[in-house]
């Protein structure tokens, strides 16, 4: 009896955080699956990917507003990526395609349906990206991480399956203990920018931080690394860092989140049930952070405000009334859990198999 020989796929996850851990949150229930991963050089994933993967690499770039040399240079780029992924496709005889968007999507997409390859697209936003409402419809499913960003895609399949998250973040025994210097029971705001921090947050908490440590707060404050004056505060309640692996451990500890609205972001503060101040990032596409930060303020689960409308002193009053309310602070996390979707690896992984193996 001749053994059946696994199903491989290729994974298409390029960029930051927000593409490549809900990939990888997937792969990870696909245990039996061959998998292979396509990503771009010199990104995020060229990190974290081969220690797990067989990483393929692509030369392709976004276009930009207007049309110039520059826009014919990035066509070629896509048209030589199209051949390229097919290549892959063919020799490496995929049966099925996963992306979760960004413009490595386009091509893998392209690729994969000329073949007749089925794919399976991640939109994670709550308003979907150019490249998933145009290649959606050439999706056997695209899989939502919001149900709201269905309506805005109503010639494609979609499936509600919210976003997964790192394993780190469904195993709460795991991780209970922090490695950081913070006594028990003290109130501790967590401020974060997502995989690519913030300065601009970064600015305001720290001007707004002498309130809250005389309210006996303590701050971590994940800095990222392209702060130049991340050092500038010091102060025997404040901890700086660029990065911090055991966030599911930080944000279950933390009373308070001060963060980006990025939907990986989100999905991992609704998880752990952590309470929130959003601060969309102003320069995100179609402005889409804030339609995320929406869903969250709608569901009481945090509060939003525009970066260009923010002041450290409201910043300031509004992080103090909510250290002072425990009962708000405890209600909102409690909104926020409800949000979440623990089994969206499983739910994207079981929508995968029936893509590919119908």
């Amino acid at each position: 009896m001749v053994e059946e020989a696994p199903i491989r796929l290729l994974i298409a996850a390029s960029g930051t955080g927000g593409h490549l851990f809900p990939a990888i949150a997937l792969a990870q229930k696909l245990p039996e699956y061959e998998i292979e991963w396509l990503g771009v050089p010199n990104r995020l994933e060229t990190q974290l990917v081969p220690k797990q993967y067989p990483l393929h690499t692509i030369a392709v770039e976004g276009f930009q507003q207007g049309f110039g040399i520059s826009s014919l240079r990035i066509l070629g780029k896509l048209i030589g990526s199209i051949i390229e992924v097919r290549r892959i496709l063919k020799q490496g005889k995929f049966q099925g395609v996963f992306t979760t968007g960004g413009y490595i999507a386009g091509p893998a997409v392209i690729a994969a349906r000329s073949l007749g390859i089925p794919v399976v697209f991640h939109e994670s936003n709550a308003l979907p990206g150019k490249v998933t409402r145009f290649f959606g419809p050439w999706c056997s499913a695209v899989a939502v991480g919001f149900e709201v960003a269905a309506q805005y895609l109503p010639r494609a399949k979609n499936v509600y399956v919210g976003t997964p998250v790192r394993s780190q973040f469904l195993d709460e025994g795991s991780n209970a203990s922090l490695d950081l210097p913070i006594p028990n029971g003290v109130p501790l705001i967590i401020v974060f920018g997502g995989s690519q921090g913030a300065v601009g947050i970064n600015k305001l908490v720290r001007s707004s931080a002498l309130a809250w440590f005389d309210a006996g707060a303590y701050i971590v404050h994940l800095t990222g690394d392209k702060d130049p004056e991340a050092d500038s505060l010091k102060h025997p309640q404040y901890i700086a860092l660029p990065f911090y692996n055991n966030m599911a451990a930080l944000l279950r500890r933390a009373n308070l989140a001060i963060s980006r609205s990025g939907a990986g972001s989100l999905t991992e503060l609704a998880v752990c049930g952590t309470p929130a101040i959003l601060i969309p990032y102003p320069f995100a596409a179609e402005d889409h952070q804030t339609y995320n930060a929406n869903v969250f303020t709608k569901a009481g689960a945090a509060l939003a405000f525009q970066q260009s409308e923010l002041t450290a002193e409201v910043l300031q009053t509004q992080v103090l009334n909510l250290l002072n309310s425990p009962t708000e602070l405890a209600k909102m996390g409690e909104k926020a859990k409800a949000i979440a979707i623990p089994d969206s690896a499983e739910k994207l992984a079981q929508l995968l198999r029936e893509a590919i193996e119908r």
